[in-house]
């Protein structure tokens, strides 16, 4: 193509994503294989993500860019030491248990904390991270250790280094991020192959549906029915908190 626009030029790059995605199935299917054995025990996938990367789980909302909770905080308490134990204080952890932690660099601390925690207490662990953007990232860990070093399997959004991949001239910074790309690429695959295990092993997943698809009054019940097993699996999990 003559010419591209900075558009174009990202979407081409975004193929390139995918591509990446697709050759870490075998990756995947493992991440899907303890994911879908943890819920067939009953127990919670735990997943994390600090800055950006809680676009991946949801675990926040994400509209407060300036102000009391805008981004400058978020990217000050991703690099407190001892937090991510703080927050795994919270639940009573087993090994059936297994976590999902995504960290474009791979290098802040809360993420790099919560995944060690996680293996002391032998829960497996997936990290999502950009392999290039960290493999040229400085850890802040004491030891220089990465989230990849705290991981039993690794899964890489394919997004270069420094994230952005778009040069627009006379702009100095490139632009357009490729680790949400890639990162929602492998969740979305991961969230696939666990429903089809968990559907072969005789426990659907309680999938959201739209009302277009299901009909209203089906929509409303597996949305009140997901949430519903959500509090009873959670539930397990913080009676035992602290002991």
């Amino acid at each position: 193509m003559d010419n591209p626009s900075p558009g174009q030029t990202y979407l081409r790059l975004c193929r390139g994503l995918i591509d990446r995605v697709e050759a870490q199935m075998a990756e995947i299917r493992q991440a899907a294989q303890w994911f879908a054995a943890t819920i067939r025990a009953g127990r919670m996938v735990h997943v994390f993500g600090s800055g950006h990367s809680r676009i991946m789980v949801s675990l926040s909302f994400h509209n407060l860019v300036v102000g009391a909770n805008g981004q400058r905080q978020a990217m000050y308490l991703e690099n407190v030491s001892g937090l991510a134990e703080r927050i795994l204080r919270n639940f009573a952890l087993r090994p059936e248990d297994s976590a999902l932690v995504i960290s474009s660099s791979g290098c802040n601390l809360v993420p790099i904390e919560i995944a060690e925690g996680f293996q002391k207490r032998k829960v497996k662990v997936v990290s999502i991270i950009s392999r290039r953007h960290s493999e040229a990232s400085t850890s802040r860990h004491a030891q220089g250790r990465k989230l990849q070093d705290f991981s039993d399997l690794v899964l890489d959004t394919g997004a270069p280094v420094g994230d952005a991949m778009v040069k627009i001239e006379g702009l100095e910074p490139p632009v357009a991020p490729g680790s949400t790309v890639g990162g929602c690429l492998l969740i979305n695959a991961l969230k696939a192959e666990v429903a089809k295990l968990l559907t072969e092993s005789g426990q659907p997943p309680k999938a959201l549906a739209a009302a277009a698809v299901v009909g209203a009054t089906r929509a409303a019940e597996i949305f009140e029915s997901a949430y519903d097993e959500h509090a009873h699996r959670i539930a397990r999990i913080y009676a035992e908190a602290g002991t």
